[in-house]
């Protein structure tokens, strides 16, 4: 599914949120960067990763989206810059980029201050669902210890899956004001369950 810019493009903002690798590598142009969060969806390490931290023999594990009502979930919304063909052109780096994330969804991002009024309305997040045939590499729920093992073993294209685990930690510790992180690969399921889970109370 390619996302494209639809009616004014002279005055059309694209904004995108990420969750996982977005929060710290953007990896496009941007005119704008806000921290926030997204209300009823949690964050949880689900989606089997064989284009970036695995190979299909051995896939890594990435972060996706579930639906919870009354969780939320932190990460970073950026506006868009450049004309409308170099957003076109954005769009496609991230269809690029987020190809084995099935879903296209729209969520409003509310800020640190406060919860009543979103920040950012109608961001582009994609997610990863758990239909099998729309998804090959969903690799679902699994014991906290499995999944770090997983993780601490996995290595793909974009590097050690244990270097997005912590990337995305040393992130989130920026974002929701975490301690600080170990950057060690020895894994237990006390480190990789605060990723998976604790998030910081919505306002």
């Amino acid at each position: 599914m390619t996302v494209q810019i639809v009616g004014d493009s002279s005055k059309e903002q694209v904004w995108i949120f990420g969750f996982g690798s977005l929060i710290w590598k953007a990896g496009f142009e941007y005119s704008k960067r806000v921290e926030g969060y997204i209300k009823d969806y949690r964050r949880v390490f689900y989606q089997g990763s064989t284009d970036h931290r695995g190979i299909p023999e051995a896939p890594g594990r990435v972060v996706t989206l579930e639906a919870s009502p009354g969780d939320c979930c932190w990460g970073a919304a950026y506006l868009l810059a450049g004309s409308y063909e170099e957003q076109q052109n954005t769009l496609q780096y991230l269809e690029w980029r987020e190809k084995q994330y099935d879903l296209r969804v729209r969520v409003n991002v509310y800020g640190k201050e406060s919860s009543d009024e979103p920040i950012v309305k109608g961001a582009l997040t994609y997610i990863a669902s758990e239909d099998r045939t729309k998804n090959l590499n969903y690799l679902g729920t699994a014991p906290a210890e499995v999944i770090a093992q997983q993780i601490a073993s996995a290595v793909g294209p974009s590097g050690p899956n244990y270097e997005y685990l912590y990337g995305l930690a040393q992130a989130l510790e920026q974002v929701m004001q975490w301690p600080p992180v170990s950057s060690s690969s020895a894994f237990t399921s006390q480190k990789i369950a605060p990723v998976m889970y604790m998030e910081a109370l919505c306002n």
